[in-house]
């Protein structure tokens, strides 16, 4: 799931972020940028009170794990 560049840029460059993985305290997003770079965040990181982004990407996979499983 891809971060709109109004909510949030990388840190280190400031290109594009796409959020890649997420556990209970954590989303982990990395640069489609130059840098490449990749690091963890807090799920309220982009401002959206923990209701877009991460709540967004859980569902994202799993979906996309029920799918890939045959459930």
């Amino acid at each position: 799931m891809y971060v709109e560049t109004k909510d949030g840029t990388c840190r280190s460059c400031g290109g594009e972020l796409e959020i890649v993985d997420a556990d209970d305290a954590t989303m982990t997003v990395e640069c489609r940028g130059e840098c490449g770079d990749s690091y963890q965040v807090e799920p309220d990181a982009f401002g959206d009170g923990c209701m877009t982004y991460y709540p967004g990407f859980l569902t994202q996979r799993e979906e996309s794990d029920d799918e890939e499983g045959g459930e």
